[in-house]
């Protein structure tokens, strides 16, 4: 792990592509240890809610497999597989460290003959055509700088009629709540941040990486131009969390 983190990361609309998947490897693998502890905390533990509503949301038809890309420690991994027994998974990120930690939590639940879990890049997914049912990914697609490309894989992957799930939190749309969750971003999860993290720069980035992530509604746009058909939104908790679920067309093989 890298123990020389930075006091602060240049803002997301400052940096290029390269260096935004440099930070986020960097951010990630310095993260870890207390990454599902912030997670619980700061979310109010809102996080394990938004990932049952997307594993019910999921839907197995034909080759019973799971796809979670960017998959973290693993827990949307564990909620699908313990939201559906009879599918199999695969989770695949491309930090070391959080594969790891997914292996380790894997195991621990005595899930591993279910659950896969694999080190690999989302832009670049080391499947087939058309392996998956569903492939999702929870709060990593705004870390991905080349979107298009990611969304392109995952509806590769996923067999005609098959789903593609994005779990990702955005600004707040309402006028009340706005003003507090700026608040809350800019100032309150920075100084828990700063106690319970070793890299609390960290946590100012991803605040960042969330204000600028695209609204709902041009996110379902973005899902459309990928390719998906019947795109759907959910809002969760007020709209800091929203589940984007787009399908592959029937007639498409690819």
């Amino acid at each position: 792990m890298n123990t020389n983190v930075p006091e602060k990361y240049p803002r997301v609309q400052e940096i290029s592509d390269a260096q935004r998947i440099r930070i986020v490897k960097e951010i990630f693998s310095t993260v870890t240890g207390k990454y599902d502890f912030l997670n619980r905390l700061l979310s109010l533990r809102r996080d394990v809610a938004w990932r049952k509503f997307a594993a019910k949301k999921m839907r197995f038809f034909q080759t019973r497999r799971y796809l979670d890309v960017a998959c973290g420690t693993g827990d949307l991994s564990i909620a699908a597989a313990h939201m559906h027994p009879d599918i199999s998974v695969t989770g695949l990120d491309f930090v070391n460290e959080m594969v790891a930690a997914a292996k380790d939590k894997v195991q621990k639940k005595n899930l591993a003959g279910r659950i896969q879990i694999m080190e690999g890049d989302a832009l670049h997914l080391p499947f087939e055509d058309n392996r998956f049912d569903v492939a999702g990914i929870a709060f990593g697609i705004r870390n991905i700088p080349d979107r298009a490309r990611a969304l392109s894989e995952m509806l590769r992957v996923v067999v005609p009629g098959g789903q593609v799930m994005i779990l990702e939190m955005t600004f707040v749309q309402n006028r009340f709540f706005k003003w507090i969750y700026y608040v809350y971003l800019n100032f309150l999860l920075p100084a828990f941040a700063k106690i319970f993290s070793k890299n609390p720069a960290a946590y100012t980035y991803l605040a960042d990486s969330i204000m600028n992530f695209p609204s709902p509604g041009q996110f379902a746009k973005i899902l459309e131009e990928a390719g998906m058909v019947h795109v759907e939104k959910y809002s969760l908790t007020f709209g800091i969390t929203w589940l984007h679920v787009g399908r592959k067309a029937m007639g498409n093989r690819q």
